[in-house]
């Protein structure tokens, strides 16, 4: 199983397009790179996606491995696949990080979300995603209204978590 990544932090982004990692992303992605050793430089895959996404994700090697065996486990030929594989393999760059502990973001990515001064880093478990603080803040306020016009007031999401199974 993949590792997490937990918290959020807002990063400056240099002309050159690099942008420190925060530390405690960069250990999961340290352990999530099978070939990783100390003194090298992680790998990682940064997924850009199709013009709906206003976002970069990145995702840990391990991560990436799992996915593939995922995409491998897929009927052939069908949409959905050939959707997943336009994803993860024609709309992704595989990159590493510096010994800084950086991230050099192309041009070509930087400029698909809008990206200038700063970079928002926000987690989502197995991945974490690059945003623009602006749209990150506009996107997040979007979901919150329309979620908050279908829940009850004190909603606590918890509650969709699976019943844990008998203890061993």
């Amino acid at each position: 199983m993949a590792r997490r990544f937990r918290g959020s932090e807002t990063f400056k982004v240099d002309a050159k397009g690099r942008v420190s990692i925060p530390a405690s992303f960069r250990r999961v992605i340290e352990a999530g790179d099978p070939d990783w050793q100390p003194g090298q430089r992680p790998n990682i895959l940064i997924v850009y996606g199709g013009a709906e996404r206003k976002y970069l994700e990145v995702f840990t090697m391990e991560a990436v491995y799992e996915i593939d065996e995922q995409i491998d486990a897929m009927q052939r030929g069908t949409p959905e696949r050939a959707d997943i594989e336009e994803l993860m393999y024609a709309q992704s760059h595989q990159t590493d990080i510096d010994a800084d502990g950086r991230l050099v973001l192309p041009q070509k990515l930087r400029e698909k979300i809008g990206l200038t001064t700063e970079a928002y880093f926000a987690s989502a478990g197995t991945s974490f995603k690059i945003w623009d603080p602006e749209t990150y803040a506009a996107d997040q306020a979007a979901i919150a209204a329309e979620r908050a016009a279908t829940r009850p007031e004190r909603y606590d999401p918890l509650i969709h978590l699976p019943p844990k199974g008998p203890a061993a």
